[in-house]
C-alpha cells in the first residue's frame, strides 16, 4: 500500500454508543473509542460524541468509513428518515470526506444514500462479518454487543446470511435482541427459581443484563456505558438491590451468595436463548464440524461458554487486528464494526 494515503477513521453509529477506530495506511489501529451515545434522546447526542473523537484522534487528514444502526431511534420516523439524517450529519460534520457502507454496493458518497438507504441501514454486522469471512473462510461469527447479538455464517469466504434487514435476520434467528449492558432482566425469563421457590418476574425495567454481569463480575468497567435502570450507581451492592426488586425482594432479604447465584440463573436463561439460535443456523447445514466460533463484542466472555457447548475453538476478533498495544487491539475489538469499515476502505 502506497506511503500517502490517508489514515482512515471507522465510524459505527449506534442507537446508544457511538464506535470509532482511527488506522494507518497499513491498516494497523493508532486508536479506538467507544462512547456513551444515547440518540434517541436527540442528533445533538450525536453531535457531541463525534466531537470528543476527532478531539482524542487529533487534526490529521482522514478518510471517513461509516456504518450504522442508529436509524432504528426512535427520534427518527423510520429507517430511512434515520440513514439520511445520521449521514446528511456525518457529511456535513466531516467536511465531505466520508463514505458510507452499503453492503454489497460497496463504500458509497453521500449523494448516493437514499436510493441505498436499505443497504446502509443496520449494515454494521455485514461488514463485521464479510471482515472475518475474509480473514478466515470459514466459521460461526457471533457478535455480543451491549443490546442485541449478530450471529452470521461464514463460508467460502462470504457472509452466509439468509436475511439482510433487521426484520428478516430476526426472523432466521440471525439477530437476537439480546445484549450485556441493556437488555431489560424481564425479557429474559417469566419465571425463575429462587432460594427453594419458584417467582414470577416482574415486567418492570427494574435490572438489566449489565446488573447480573457486573454481581457475576463478567463485565468490565470501561464497556459498562448505559445508564442503570433506576439511575443510581453501578455498584456490585446496587446491582443487587435491582436484582432483587426483579422478585419484589429487597435486598436485605438474602445473602451476597443467593443474589449471585439468581444472576447466574439469568445468566443461565440468556445463554439458552443465543444457544437456540446458534442450533438453529448450524442445522443448515452450512459449516463443517470443526469450523470454529468467532467472538466480538463485548460479551464475547458468553462466547467462549457457547462456543464449549458446541465444541467449537474459539477465535477472537481482536486476534485479526493488527495494533501496537494490547489496549488498542483490545478496543478495535470491542469496536469491530468500525474497524472492519476502516480496513475495508483503506
Amino acid at each position: 500500500m502506497s506511503s500517502n494515503k490517508l489514515n482512515v477513521i471507522g465510524w459505527d453509529v449506534g442507537g446508544a454508543h457511538l464506535k470509532a477506530v482511527l488506522i494507518d495506511a497499513e491498516d494497523r489501529v493508532l486508536d479506538a473509542v467507544q462512547l456513551a451515545c444515547p440518540l434517541w434522546q436527540g442528533i445533538d447526542k450525536l453531535d457531541a460524541a463525534l466531537g470528543q473523537v476527532l478531539a482524542l484522534f487529533g487534526d490529521a487528514a482522514a478518510d471517513h468509513a461509516v456504518t450504522m444502526t442508529g436509524e432504528l431511534a426512535d427520534i427518527f420516523i423510520n429507517r430511512r428518515d434515520g440513514v439520511e439524517k445520521i449521514s446528511r450529519h456525518l457529511h456535513d460534520r466531516l467536511g465531505g470526506r466520508a463514505r458510507f457502507y452499503a453492503a454489497g454496493d460497496g463504500f458509497v458518497e453521500f449523494s448516493r444514500v437514499p436510493g441505498l438507504h436499505s443497504r446502509i441501514a443496520s449494515a454494521n454486522w455485514h461488514a463485521s462479518a464479510s471482515y472475518a469471512a475474509r480473514k478466515l473462510g470459514q466459521g460461526l461469527f457471533i457478535d455480543i454487543g451491549s443490546t442485541t447479538t449478530d450471529i452470521v455464517i461464514l463460508s467460502g469466504g462470504v457472509p452466509g446470511n439468509r436475511g439482510f434487514s433487521d426484520a428478516e435476520r430476526m426472523r432466521a434467528d440471525e439477530l437476537v435482541y439480546t445484549g450485556v449492558v441493556r437488555t431489560p432482566l424481564m425479557a429474559l425469563a417469566h419465571a425463575v427459581a429462587f432460594n427453594g421457590h419458584v417467582y414470577r418476574v416482574a415486567a418492570e425495567h427494574f435490572a438489566t443484563t449489565a446488573d447480573i454481569y457486573r454481581i457475576t463480575g463478567e463485565l468490565m468497567e470501561t464497556e459498562d456505558m448505559s445508564a442503570t435502570a433506576d439511575g443510581a450507581e453501578k455498584s456490585r451492592s446496587a446491582s443487587m438491590r435491582r436484582l432483587a426488586r426483579m422478585l419484589g425482594h429487597d435486598r436485605e432479604d438474602a445473602m451476597d451468595a443467593s443474589w449471585l447465584e439468581l444472576a447466574n440463573t439469568f445468566k443461565a436463561q440468556q445463554l439458552r436463548h443465543l444457544e437456540s439460535a446458534i442450533s438453529a443456523l448450524l442445522a443448515r447445514g452450512q459449516l463443517d464440524a470443526q469450523a470454529p466460533m468467532i467472538a466480538a463484542g463485548a460479551g464475547s466472555f458468553l462466547a467462549e461458554e457457547l462456543a464449549r457447548r458446541f465444541n467449537r475453538d474459539l477465535i477472537r476478533v481482536e486476534d485479526l487486528v493488527s495494533a501496537d498495544s494490547e489496549e488498542a487491539r483490545h478496543w478495535a475489538g470491542v469496536c469491530f464494526p468500525a474497524y472492519a469499515v476502516a480496513c475495508m476502505m483503506s
